[in-house]
């Protein structure tokens, strides 16, 4: 089943997504958040796009404050579920994300992770995850390259809502960026990220001015 639904970009083609009743894409949080999260002190995190939790709950066992947005009402249940299996607590919140209002200079991190927008909800989401971001808060994003496009391994088959290097560069052009790969990763997390897929890994700093 192909992602294109995701240009409808609402909760009822997730909700239908994480309607089955194990974890769509794991329990396990995504590899590259894990390997960049754990170099960072622990304080708030905000996870965009966040689905079944997996990240969130794992920020959460290892001490983060997490807030949580995504469309899915079934992907916040399953969230909370996990979330009360490895007796943590996250803050979950049901919205689309052009009508979410973000917390001013609030997390000490934001990630987004296989979060795919249409061009000018993606760019308006980018420019309120900067300012959402503390002094020397980190954005820690991973998406699917333009080069995914007919790749069976996951993401959408738009190629307007897959990335580049420039898009990303561009959005977070106020951020001091760390690292920016495009890379070819295997993807092992569950049945719709499965395979070789082309992806684009990015940390970013908000530094003061």
């Amino acid at each position: 089943m192909k992602d294109k639904s995701m240009n409808k970009f609402g909760g009822e083609f997730w909700d239908e997504r994480y309607s089955s009743i194990g974890f769509v894409y794991g329990t396990e949080p995504n590899i590259f958040f894990k390997h960049e999260l754990d170099k960072l002190q622990t304080g708030n995190i905000l996870l965009l796009g966040e689905g079944e939790g997996r990240n969130a709950v794992y920020a959460a066992t290892q001490g983060w404050e997490v807030d949580a947005v995504d469309f899915s009402t079934i992907g916040k249940e399953k969230a909370l579920k996990l979330a009360d299996e490895n007796n943590v607590k996250i803050n979950y919140e049901v919205v689309n994300l052009s009508d979410y209002t973000f917390k001013l200079k609030d997390y000490d991190a934001i990630a987004i992770i296989y979060l795919h927008l249409k061009p000018k909800i993606r760019s308006k989401i980018h420019s309120q995850v900067f300012n959402s971001l503390k002094s020397n808060g980190i954005l820690i994003l991973e998406v699917f390259e333009k080069d995914q496009l007919g790749r069976t391994s996951g993401g959408p088959q738009n190629i307007d809502m897959l990335y580049s290097k420039e898009e990303i560069e561009k959005d977070f052009e106020k951020m001091q960026i760390n690292s920016l790969e495009k890379i070819v990763i295997e993807l092992d997390e569950g049945e719709h990220h499965r395979g070789e897929a082309v992806v684009l890994q990015l940390v970013a700093e908000k530094l003061d001015h």
